[in-house]
């Protein structure tokens, strides 16, 4: 790697991302997505085409209100049209009208789509190019050229290619950067292009790459090993088509992989909680097994690497999950053995004893053979864990419940239950209604034993998930029901399996309130 250097960050999710399919943030989602990029470091925010919908427009009127302390928004655009002046132009009176400190203006430096697109020569898009940074930059904006399909224009025609970004360079603008805008350029071709312009231009250059060839993060590290100082790309890899170079994946390398420094070790701590803020504003799943960021980036299953993970983290990680916010985690499967039942019913506060490990982990291979998985339901498993250690202490009984759907004659559900419960020597028979059968029987529970254990009104179902087991069976399929509950401190999963999905609802619903009880008494002692 090259010597000590900072590399500046620019984050274009609020213009390239949000032509991703289905992410359509709305202005407050906009202004929040600022907030949040500029708390974790990046040095700057494009907040979109000033001139392309009243939605951007709004934004750059109210994200100066933002008060933002680190990072430069940028209003994005293109070079002048050919047949009218810099003066004249809409676009670009329209980035300057949007009153942002940065401009960055897209030029086109394949020669297919100066004829075929602008349907001009390459003598006036040289002159497009060199007339829209001195203008802007005559306005006192610090001016970004981004020369598009940089990489593809090159190797169609090398002179102009570098003539456009010479062009920009030479009439002043800030950074000029090399855009791989199809995606389907290699880390070799990049680093040396990179390393061309660099010595052609005498300016800061960047890099942008898009993911159509699985290589923007590679990409984009080749760039910068050649000399380029300036980074783009979007919070988890959103763009069009196959996405842009994931920011998330990006920054986590250059602060701790190099000697470079984009926005820091210490914010960057911050980048999964950035991460799945954007997931969770844009209503989309986030991807488990994302670097650095994703849910199972330090997931250990695998026996063998559990075992060796109990004994020294380097093992089986590249990093701490500490240093990006993350956490590590164990799963319990059939395929994690001994090792990965220690570590968890450890946690549960279950004796370390090699004769009920033993019950434990076989107990669980022959659940898993029924169609359970305790990946994601670690109260399930906790309570498993209990019983086999002779710990279990039977909270409360269940007798029986009954649970009811039916559709009136103007088309309305009405769905009914009932349950009978014991706790200690007290029955109890309870109703009550829902918006399906498991919504019913959670108020029904909840009737009969809250007013036994009062906690219980901290708890609340955040998740419900459904998978068939042996689909070719068709209507008489096992299914495995997955809950995910949660009170004021932490957040569990618990799992049950039946050929009839409300007895399967019912079993995760019960393990869910009893694994509750248990750890609340356990941390009460």
């Amino acid at each position: 790697m090259r010597a000590s250097r900072q590399i500046y960050v620019y984050d274009t999710t609020l213009r390239d991302g949000c032509q991703a399919e289905g992410i359509s943030p709305s202005l407050q989602d906009k202004l929040q997505i600022a907030s949040v990029l500029d708390d974790l470091g990046v040095h700057y925010i494009e907040g979109g085409f000033p001139q392309s919908n009243p939605k951007d427009r709004e934004f750059f009127e109210r994200v100066g209100s933002l008060g933002l302390k680190r990072a430069k928004v940028a209003a994005f655009g293109s070079t002048r049209r050919a047949d009218t002046t810099a003066g004249e132009d809409k676009g670009l009176n329209g980035m300057l009208a949007a009153e942002t400190p940065v401009v960055t203006i897209v030029a086109k430096s394949w020669d297919l789509h100066v004829e075929k697109v602008l349907r001009t020569t390459r003598e006036e898009n040289l002159r497009m190019v060199e007339d829209s940074v001195r203008y802007l930059k005559g306005r006192g904006r610090e001016v970004i050229l981004d020369a598009e399909h940089f990489f593809d224009g090159y190797r169609s025609n090398p002179e102009h290619a570098l003539a456009v970004v010479r062009a920009g360079a030479e009439a002043g603008a800030g950074c000029v950067v090399l855009c791989d805008t199809n995606g389907g350029s290699l880390a070799g071709f990049v680093g040396e292009l990179t390393g061309i312009v660099c010595e052609a231009t005498g300016v800061p250059v960047g890099i942008h790459c898009h993911n159509d060839s699985g290589l923007a993060v590679a990409n984009s590290l080749a760039a910068l090993e050649a000399g380029a100082v300036h980074v783009q790309g979007t919070l988890n890899s959103w763009g069009e088509r196959c996405g842009n170079a994931d920011l998330c994946v990006l920054i986590s390398i250059i602060d701790l992989k190099t000697d470079w420094t984009a926005i820091g070790r210490e914010r960057l701590r911050k980048i999964t909680e950035v991460s799945r803020f954007a997931y969770e504003l844009a209503n989309t799943l986030p991807s488990a097994n994302q670097p650095f960021v994703g849910v199972s980036a330090f997931t250990h299953k695998g026996g063998l690497h559990v075992d060796a993970m109990r004994k020294d983290s380097l093992t089986y990680e590249h990093i701490d999950p500490e240093q990006v916010g993350n956490e590590r985690r164990f799963l319990v499967s059939e395929l994690s053995g001994s090792a990965a039942v220690r570590h968890m019913a450890e946690r549960f506060g279950v004796p370390q004893d090699r004769e009920v490990m033993g019950r434990v982990l076989r107990h669980v291979m022959e659940m898993e053979n029924e169609g359970y998985q305790f990946e994601a339901a670690e109260g399930s498993f906790a309570l498993l864990a209990l019983k086999e250690a002779g710990l279990y202490r039977e909270m409360f009984g269940v007798e029986g419940y009954h649970a009811s759907v039916i559709r009136q004659s103007d088309g309305r559900l009405v769905t009914d239950a009932t349950v009978k419960i014991r706790v200690g020597r007290e029955r109890m028979h309870t109703a009550s209604e829902g918006d399906g059968p498991v919504n019913a029987l959670d108020g029904a529970l909840r009737k009969a034993l809250e007013p036994h254990f009062a906690n219980l009104r901290q708890m609340h179902l955040i998740d419900y998930k459904v998978r068939v087991i042996n689909a070719r069976e068709a209507t008489a399929a096992r299914v495995c029901v997955v809950i995910q509950s949660a009170d004021d401190a932490h957040t569990w999963g618990t799992v049950g399996v039946s050929e009839n999905i409300i007895e399967a609802s019912w079993l995760a619903l019960i393990d869910s309130v009893e694994y509750k009880l248990c750890s609340d008494r356990q941390k009460n002692g």
